[in-house]
């Protein structure tokens, strides 16, 4: 808000004068964001193109911090058309499965690992990602604030 800053600067005393340079032609692309592969059209930007790469980092990393861990892997993106340019990962929670195992027979552990990671796969493909109301504000909020 120049007009403000100036005003607040100069105590109400500056003024200045512009005129319409008009129009050019810019090179923009849509930046989609995707949570687990799935497109969030809530999130869908138009960047130029070459800042496509810091403002998809920036984005991923803001709701990676905002977004609630959830009991599956999830994973956040951002493409441009069909290339992924970032991403992060919100972990899981993990139960100890390992806590009521002491020592003995190395297999039992992997055993119950490996069963550990089938339940992450499972929920993972049908567990849908709850992302909070206030997430999205405060990441379209950082966004405007940039």
């Amino acid at each position: 808000d120049f007009f403000d800053a100036l005003k607040s600067l100069s105590s109400g005393y500056a003024s200045f004068d512009y005129e319409d340079a008009g129009y050019q032609p810019a090179d923009l692309v849509k930046m989609d964001i995707f949570l687990n592969g799935k497109s969030v059209e809530e999130l869908i930007t138009i960047v130029p193109r070459e800042k496509a790469y810091s403002v998809g980092k920036s984005m991923c990393e803001r709701l990676r911090d905002l977004i609630p861990r959830q009991m599956f892997e999830i994973a956040i993106q951002a493409g441009l058309g069909n290339k992924i340019i970032a991403r992060e990962t919100v972990k899981a929670f993990r139960k100890d499965v390992l806590a009521k195992c002491y020592g003995g027979d190395i297999t039992r552990k992997m055993k119950l690992l490996k069963r550990q990671a089938e339940g992450k796969k499972k929920m993972r493909r049908i567990g849908n990602v709850e992302v909070p109301k206030d997430a999205f504000i405060k990441v379209l909020k950082q966004k405007l604030d940039r």
